[in-house]
């Protein structure tokens, strides 16, 4: 939303006036109340010239990142039950449990040396375990 310089003037002079009036039930002097609202007024105005020329970008941005946090994947099961579409899940299913576990690991950023050693397995025996769920995932891809 851009800014709205009438909204913020009433607002402003309304929170003035009831400011004045306990500075005034306080017992504080005209001239004091008249150096405070001019130093008021001067930020008011410091203020209105920054946000007219803000421009509200983020809305957008923060409506979609608020609107689901991301989940985190750390095993095999929660990779599956974040997955929604039915035949996906059929497929993964069909997977032996050590593929899955390679491709988590691939999905959280592990190199295949890395995958490689944590399986116990060849590297080559990790890439031959990916080209098969490569296959059984084409026709997913769109």
């Amino acid at each position: 939303m851009s800014y709205n310089h009438g909204k913020e003037e009433r607002r402003w002079k309304c929170w003035k006036l009831a400011e004045e009036e306990v500075l005034r039930a306080c017992g504080m002097d005209e001239s004091t109340i008249e150096q405070l609202r001019l130093w008021d007024r001067a930020m008011f105005n410091s203020d209105r010239r920054f946000y007219r020329k803000l421009q509200d970008t983020g809305t957008y941005l923060d409506s979609v990142a608020g609107s689901e946090a991301p989940t985190e994947i750390y095993t095999v099961e929660d990779l599956l039950n974040d997955i929604e579409n039915a035949e996906l899940l059929k497929t993964l299913l069909t997977v032996d449990k050590l593929t899955l576990q390679i491709t988590l690991l691939k999905m959280n950023g592990y190199s295949t040396n890395e995958i490689a050693i944590l399986v116990h397995l060849s590297t080559d025996a990790i890439y031959k375990r990916i080209a098969v769920l490569k296959k059984k995932l084409k026709k997913f891809q769109g």
